[in-house]
């Protein structure tokens, strides 16, 4: 009961924001509804009295809130202030046609998930574990922007070979490049998670004690996923609700009519009622995710984690191959270099004689659709780019750890079910387009997968016999937390963390394409892969420049994550003889 009363009261919290949203930003809804009803109409004070009178906004906010959450007790969800009609049919058509792509994206990630962490699986079960792994293929995959892989897709499979449809929504072909494009940056970050998780498992006792009765491979393997599984569950739950509300950029390059782009659209339009319809089955499906995963976490691990017979899951002592860290070392330089030649050069020259040139002396990387030199938009962008994520990256991860050890189930379930886009809207209209509204916004929903990610491993740690050793002989909570807990949660969250600076990129990258974040010509690495995507058949190096760099930023994060992963193994290590 105290599980739903928290989420019932995030929810409500939500959607009265929402309400309030024509307040916040300082907008009149009126306007907004007289441009998309009567554009011939003159904006004169008696027609808005007018429209406010016809859609209740004469009301005020308060009255509207009473309006709505009234009709929602009797299962109405109001008339959209924009097209007049009711906005029921139109929002669970659009949550069917999210539903059906999540479900299709989420089948994708899991098969792609698998195939990452297959050869750690088969390698473990043999006792085979010798080396720690870098996760580059992972890395690199869940750096690329869905929409990149999504044009990709469409211009090389649909255009150019013609094999599936490119556009439109309703048969099983549609479905299938919009499932890809979602899946693989999903699937390579659940990959990358489990494929971090299971050595640990195949470190135990068990694990070492059925290798030598015996037991064949296959049954091993499964018992080190179900031992993994709870702590990546919450993150599967985010993952689905990601999926169905967060595929603006995919759903918008497909015309698929989904919750998303839906949610977007209102939002934009400042169509209240259609915007808190949508958020609301967003958070309603958050609930239920997360209850979801909540059952299957109890039902994997059992009474151990309520009795507090649960081991902890430490990492073994993996020498990392010595080519890691020459390979971070190649990275990190090949990143500076073109930083450094790009600053030589100026980023907002345009030379419109050589738009969409090709790599050359005078321009190395080509140049984009207005003849700016690419590599001095590159250099420049680095800086802006890089630190403004890893700025993100570390006050998300700060949030994540606090609100997860808190165990804030119900506002982490919320804040993931908020896609960046409308917080940004939200953020930007109450403190203005730019920057640091931008990283606000992002900040504001990115901690809600390392929240989950803490709160799982958080539980399962102290579920371990050697806290209630530690307890018996009268250690304090500080000294638990910090000799006890935190060595087991840390490492694992902090390599999460890293494996999503660039995804951070890219939503601020967003934010700014919507003129909500850094306004062109400003350079910035994910609005020059926005800019120069509709050019990408006729100019590839105006794309494949900023996306080589995003791809490169996450192997270089991941790279060096692993490099330390052995002095973190050894720690814990250390900790677990203590115990």
């Amino acid at each position: 009961m105290k599980y739903l009363a928290g989420r019932l009261a995030a929810l409500l919290a939500v959607l009265a924001v929402i309400g309030l949203l024509p307040r916040l930003t300082r907008t009149d809804p009126a306007l907004t509804i007289l441009r998309a009803r009567y554009a011939e109409r003159p904006p004169t004070p008696e027609t808005l009295d007018a429209i406010r009178a016809e859609t209740g906004l004469d009301g005020g906010p308060l009255h509207i809130l009473g309006s709505w959450f009234g009709g929602l007790l009797h299962g109405d969800l109001g008339t959209s202030w924009v097209s007049g009609q009711p906005v029921a049919p139109d929002a669970i058509s659009a949550l069917g046609v999210s539903l059906t792509l999540m479900g299709a994206s989420l089948a994708v990630a899991l098969l792609l998930a698998a195939a990452l962490a297959a050869g750690t699986l088969r390698r473990g079960a043999g006792r085979r574990i010798v080396t720690a792994r870098a996760g580059v293929g992972a890395a690199v995959l869940a750096a690329f922007p869905e929409f990149l892989i999504a044009a990709v897709l469409a211009a090389v499979v649909a255009v150019r070979l013609d094999w599936l449809p490119a556009l439109g929504w309703g048969t099983p072909a549609q479905t299938v490049l919009p499932a890809l494009a979602m899946g693989i940056p999903a699937g390579a970050l659940l990959g990358r998670l489990l494929d971090d998780a299971l050595p640990a498992a195949y470190a135990e006792p068990w694990a070492r004690a059925a290798t030598a009765g015996g037991l064949p491979g296959p049954r091993i393997a499964r018992h080190a996923l179900r031992r993994t599984l709870p702590g990546l569950l919450p993150q599967l739950g985010l993952i689905v609700v990601g999926l169905t509300g967060g595929a603006v950029a995919v759903e918008t390059l497909y015309t698929i009519p989904g919750l998303g782009g839906s949610a977007l659209a209102a939002a934009l339009a400042q169509d209240l009622p259609v915007l808190q319809a949508c958020v609301l089955m967003l958070l309603l499906l958050g609930v239920t995710a997360g209850l979801a995963a909540r059952l299957a976490t109890r039902t994997l691990l059992g009474p151990a984690l309520r009795d507090g017979a649960l081991p902890a899951l430490l990492p073994p002592v993996l020498p990392a191959r010595r080519l890691l860290t020459a390979a971070v070392l190649v990275l990190a330089a090949l990143l500076a270099a073109v930083t450094v030649a790009g600053l030589l050069r100026d980023p907002l020259q345009i030379d419109a004689a050589a738009r969409l040139a090709g790599p050359s002396a005078a321009h190395p990387f080509g140049t984009d659709s207005l003849g700016r030199d690419v590599l001095a938009r590159l250099g420049h962008g680095a800086a802006r780019t890089v630190l403004t994520a890893v700025a993100v990256s570390a006050a998300t991860l700060l949030l994540g750890l606090a609100l997860g050890a808190v165990r804030a189930g119900a506002l982490t379930e919320t804040a993931n079910a908020l896609p960046a886009i409308l917080t940004g809207l939200v953020v930007a209209g109450v403190a203005g387009p730019g920057p640091w509204s931008a990283a606000a916004a992002v900040t504001a929903v990115a901690w809600a997968p390392i929240a989950a990610h803490t709160s799982a491993l958080y539980a399962q740690e102290r579920a371990a016999p050697h806290i209630a050793a530690a307890r018996a002989l009268g250690a304090g909570r500080a000294h638990l937390l910090r000799r006890h807990v935190l060595p087991g949660v840390l490492p694992p969250v902090v390599r999460h963390a890293v494996l999503r600076v660039p995804a951070i990129a890219l939503a601020l990258a967003s934010l700014g394409f919507l003129g909500l974040g850094t306004a062109p010509p400003s350079p910035e690495w994910g609005r020059m892969l926005s800019e120069n995507l509709p050019y990408a058949e006729r100019a590839p190096w105006s794309v494949l420049a900023p996306a080589a760099a995003l791809a490169a930023l996450g192997a270089t994060a991941v790279l060096t994550a692993t490099a330390v992963r052995g002095a973190r193994s050894r720690g814990a290590g250390s900790r677990k003889g203590a115990a």
